[in-house]
């Protein structure tokens, strides 16, 4: 009888799916974090897991794990080498959040073009007259860089379009024949890309060192935008800080940290020119509820043997 865990509070459709799974028996670890649920990975064949790190010396711990399912797309958190090691098998979910998470930067768009955070804060205090110091301004017309086609990045390239934005795209990944189909410029010298952008948005999975660091940076237009909705280290935080300090960009929209919660010291979050918010672009009303079901169906798929391949990180592993 497979024993799953759920590390990390996930919506209640997966576990009601868990629940009323035939000879499944499973754990809930609702905190996100590693030491929360280590002590219940002797016990786990399969394992649902949130955002918190998995290690090498956690997956020594889970002698009996067979699958891995992440609560999501990004899977930097979670040792794969080690996994790939032993034989088990990583499994993400699949289209479930790219929506969420394309709206949600288009709000920091609209959040910075707006100005909305000082808007707020001058009626609050008083400053009525803030309305003829600090003018908004639109989003149509301007033009959007989107680094990283992937499906996310897409999502954002159609919302953009819609708004009037004139659109081109960065993804060296991406074959050649791809961008017909996708109606948008391409971009093949990310300095020149930026150097020509008002607004760039990063839709990119974490790589070994940040794409986006005080070169890249100080190639974008003074008066530029950049919002960060794909992972921590993407972008480098302490060139963004200073970037924006030193008036190189105008601002910038931040939904993921090196460190996840930031530390307080961190200057993005001193600066009335940088809108952040918790690593919380995927994680809408209806985004959440289909991870939650998406991951817990990856692990119950694993047992009976069809889980889609397509959802498999790496080289493929066998079914039990």
């Amino acid at each position: 009888m497979p024993h799953v865990l759920v590390a990390g509070k996930i919506d209640a459709a997966g576990l009601t799916i868990l629940q009323q799974a035939d000879g499944i028996t499973f754990d809930y670890v609702e905190e996100v974090s590693e030491e929360s649920y280590r002590p219940y990975l002797a016990n786990a064949d399969g394992l649902v897991i949130r955002t918190q790190p998995l290690t090498s010396a956690s997956i020594e711990m889970a002698e009996k794990l067979r699958i891995v399912s992440r609560h999501g797309v990004g899977y930097d958190s979670v040792d794969l080498q080690a996994l790939q090691a032993r034989g088990i098998a990583l499994a993400i979910v699949g289209d479930v959040n790219s929506l969420s998470v394309a709206e949600h930067t288009i709000g920091l768009l609209f959040a910075l073009s707006k100005k909305t955070l000082a808007s707020d804060a001058g009626v609050r205090n008083g400053d009525w007259a803030w309305r003829d110091r600090d003018r908004p301004f639109e989003l149509a017309q301007k033009n959007l860089l989107v680094v990283g086609m992937g499906r996310i990045g897409r999502r954002v390239a159609e919302l953009a379009s819609r708004l009037g934005m004139s659109v081109r795209g960065y993804d060296p990944k991406l074959p050649d024949m791809a961008w017909p189909d996708l109606g948008y410029g391409r971009e093949t010298d990310l300095h020149l890309a930026l150097a020509s952008a008002d607004i760039v948005t990063v839709c990119v999975p974490k790589g070994d060192k940040p794409l986006i660091g005080a070169p890249e940076l100080s190639a974008m237009k003074r008066t530029a935008l950049l919002v960060n909705t794909a992972r921590g280290g993407v972008v480098d935080e302490a060139a963004l800080a200073a970037a924006i300090s030193k008036g190189e960009i105008a601002g910038a929209g931040v939904d993921v940290f090196d460190d996840e919660p930031p530390l307080r010291s961190n200057p993005l979050l001193h600066s009335d020119r940088v809108i952040v918010s918790p690593h919380v672009a995927g994680l809408t009303v209806e985004s959440a509820r289909r991870m939650s079901i998406a991951s817990v169906r990856n692990v119950l798929d694993y047992f009976e043997g069809r889980l889609d391949p397509d959802l498999l990180v790496g080289k493929p592993v066998e079914s039990a």
